[in-house]
């Protein structure tokens, strides 16, 4: 999963991955049946029938997720579901009891026939608050947009019955004619209104999301693997084929760089781009799942701008093919969608997959050394921000819970940089001739999609694969409360810390706007006030409150105030500008130069010659 943070003054935009469960199941237990009906949709409510199985028991239990594997955090799905019914063959009622948020009990069960509810969509009932602030997280959650968009992750639709995990479930939809879904799943009927899809797993249904929308969507093929990239974009802004040959040079990359880790035939990346309405996704990043990619970005970003995003989450989202899907504990293996167990390896789950869609991308050369370095000393900065003496094994065991659960982030900064120090170690113990990558080639090869390994017993596993110095670091720096001294392993590869000034942002450090918005009718981007505005603004004369019209004849509201911001990122110090406000009610130019604020930053710098070869092997073996 990915979750990144990037703020304006109205909405925080975060990013998210997931897990896989396979188990060998008998083809001749009941089959599970289940209609969601997309074609006649009120209220904002899809209503779903679920035909039971054979059921031996007086009382049987169904549930929808409170937690699905690789989001971190509590969901209750079962919030969203309304006017839950059950029948018997004569279609009389049977009473049932609503236990938890997620869970009905249903009474004489064994004359149970079929199950009827309705289920509400969570995009609704965003807030924009961000991760662990009560809302789903977009990529993980569900729309209902009648007509025009549905995003179909199952576990906000289909539930399962006690004890009934392993049963095969046969999904039937019938949709619109105009609208088609995109998924990783083969459709059954041939029909243009009706899809069936057939998975042998509860597990595994989930895993594949479907997003129905007007068909927008391109296939290419990497090195045997079949890639589909479908997008629904409100306005039509963008479309599948306008961002394809980004993503068809990352993904290729990113295949070249596995090697054989992979065994997945057909991949979709599904992308939905939020209007951020009041009742459109807030949360922006993806979850991963083992043939998938669910996506959520704002519309209103820039072309550049939306293209490399997509390709530093996509190509995260990518790499967990890698763990946990194919390398995972017990714990993500038999997941409890209601009472879960977490394992205490995501600094190996998040962590080391977010090392690789950074190193990749230097080892490929689609980047170059300076990119790569700068990227590390951010996440250095960002790994000293959070709690760097808390157990990274005991956080993860208990993200779901505080005091862990608010240091959940720092699996993208210090789990990052605990692969990275691991790679270099490898690297430096056999001569350059193996990292991090060949240890997960190794931990592939003894485990597995079906055969995960005991969370205690990792770290063993990977000092007999490695060296007797790598067990010594995951002992005391991942299991331990040990800060890691990350430029100690740098200079192993000839890397030291540096101090330079750089340009700040102009509209936007760090998480601090210097620009908002009044309301989505207003639209107008003003300079907000009570804040000590820097160089850029005292030069040009402009004050809290004005409105930024236009800059350089372009012009600039809240529907693309992305662009302005990533406009800003390329203008130079001195150039010439000229800015359109309105000033007290009245129009006015302003002309004048380009005047940038400046900060001291930390970056790295190759500075040992004498380790340049280790280094060598290190970015680009």
């Amino acid at each position: 999963m990915k979750k990144i943070i990037f703020a304006l003054a109205f909405s925080s935009l975060l990013w998210t991955s997931k897990a896989n469960t396979t188990k060998v199941v008998d083809s001749k237990k009941d089959e599970i049946e289940v209609n969601i009906n997309l074609t006649d949709v009120k209220d904002d409510q899809v209503l779903v029938s679920v035909k039971a199985p054979k059921i031996n028991t007086q009382i049987i239990t169904y549930s929808l997720p409170k937690t699905v594997p690789g989001t971190y955090s509590v969901d209750d799905y079962g919030k969203y579901v309304a006017d839950f019914k059950a029948y018997d063959k004569k279609g009389n009622l049977l009473t049932i009891t609503k236990t938890d948020d997620n869970t009905w009990s249903i009474n004489n069960a064994k004359s149970l026939v079929k199950i009827t509810y309705l289920v509400n969509d969570t995009y609704d009932t965003e807030k924009g608050k961000g991760f662990g602030k009560d809302d789903v997280f977009s990529p993980a959650g569900t729309n209902i947009d009648v007509n025009k968009n549905y995003m179909l992750n199952l576990h906000g639709f289909v539930g399962y019955f006690q004890d009934k995990k392993e049963i095969p479930y046969k999904v039937t939809i019938t949709h619109p004619e105009t609208l088609w879904g995109a998924t990783s799943m083969i459709d059954k009927d041939a029909s243009a209104t009706v899809d069936v899809f057939e998975m042998p797993l509860y597990s595994e249904l989930l895993e594949n999301p479907i997003m129905y929308s007007k068909p927008d969507y391109t296939t290419f093929n990497v090195d045997g693997m079949d890639i589909q990239i479908a997008v629904y974009s409100p306005t039509g802004k963008f479309t599948a084929e306008s961002i394809t040959p980004e993503m068809k040079t990352m993904m290729t990359a990113q295949k070249k760089f596995l090697g054989k880790i992979n065994s997945t035939k057909k991949y979709t990346v599904i992308l939905y781009l939020s209007t951020m309405s009041q009742t459109d996704a807030k949360g922006f990043g993806a979850l991963e799942h083992p043939t998938a990619t669910t996506v959520v970005m704002p519309e209103m970003m820039s072309k550049d701008e939306l293209v490399e995003q997509m390709k530093d989450v996509v190509s995260h989202e990518f790499f967990h093919i890698v763990t946990p899907l194919t390398i995972h504990s017990k714990e993500i293996q038999y997941f409890d969608y209601n009472s879960p167990k977490m394992s205490q390896h995501l600094w190996m789950y998040e962590g080391v997959t977010e090392y690789f869609a950074n190193l990749f991308q230097i080892n490929q050369g689609l980047i170059n050394e300076e990119e790569f370095y700068s990227r590390i000393a951010e996440k250095i900065q960002g790994a000293n921000a959070m709690n760097d003496s808390m157990p990274f094994t005991t956080m993860s065991a208990n993200v779901l819970t505080q005091p862990y659960k608010d240091q959940y982030l720092n699996v993208y900064q210090k789990g990052a940089l605990i692969g990275m120090c691991l790679d270099i170690l490898i690297r430096e113990k056999s001569n350059g001739q193996r990292g991090i990558l060949d240890l997960m080639h190794k931990l592939s090869n003894e485990y597995g999609v079906s055969k995960p390994f005991n969370d205690a017993d990792l770290f063993g596993k990977i000092t007999s694969l490695t060296y007797p110095e790598v067990g010594e670091f995951l002992t005391k720096y991942v299991s331990g409360s040990t800060p890691i001294p990350y430029y100690d392993y740098l200079a192993k590869v000839g890397i030291t810390k540096t101090t330079k000034r750089v340009p700040d942002g102009i509209f936007l450090q760090g998480q601090v706007p210097f620009i908002g918005v009044m309301s989505e009718q207003d639209k107008e981007i003003f300079i907000v006030p009570n804040k000590e505005l820097h160089v850029f603004y005292t030069t040009l004369g402009l004050k809290a409150l004005d409105v930024i019209l236009a800059v350089n004849d372009k012009a600039y509201s809240y529907d693309n105030i992305y662009e302005l911001i990533t406009d800003s990122q390329k203008w130079k110090e001195n150039d010439p500008i000229t800015i359109k406000i309105k000033r007290d009610g009245k129009e006015q130019t302003i002309k004048g130069v380009v005047k940038l604020p400046y900060i001291d930053s930390e970056g790295l710098e190759a500075t040992d010659a004498s380790k340049a070869t280790l280094r060598e092997a290190w970015l680009k073996g």
